[in-house]
C-alpha cells in the first residue's frame, strides 16, 4: 500500500508561527509511520512547503527527516 503523509502538523509542530527551520518533531507520529515503512509499505512525504513563497525547502526538509529518524520512500514538495 502507498501512504501519502503531510509533514507540517502531522510529524512536526511549531511553538509559534510556522517557520520551517524551527519545526520540532512529533516522535510518536514518526514512529507510527516508520512502522508502516518497516512493514513494507511505500511512504511518500508530500508537503506544500514553498508553494506560496516559491522558496525551495527540499534540502532543509530532507535534513529534518533524517535528523528526526523518519523513514520514507520518496519526498515530494
Amino acid at each position: 500500500m502507498i501512504y501519502y503523509v503531510d509533514i507540517d502538523e502531522t510529524i512536526c509542530e511549531y511553538q509559534t508561527e510556522r517557520e520551517y527551520p524551527l519545526a520540532t518533531p512529533i516522535q510518536s507520529n514518526i514512529d507510527k509511520i516508520n512502522k508502516l515503512y518497516d512493514s513494507g509499505h511505500t511512504v511518500v512525504y508530500w508537503t506544500a512547503r514553498g508553494t506560496v513563497t516559491g522558496i525551495d525547502w527540499t534540502e532543509l526538509t530532507r535534513q529534518q527527516l533524517k535528523n528526526w529518524g523518519a523513514k520514507y520512500t520518496k519526498l515530494m514538495l
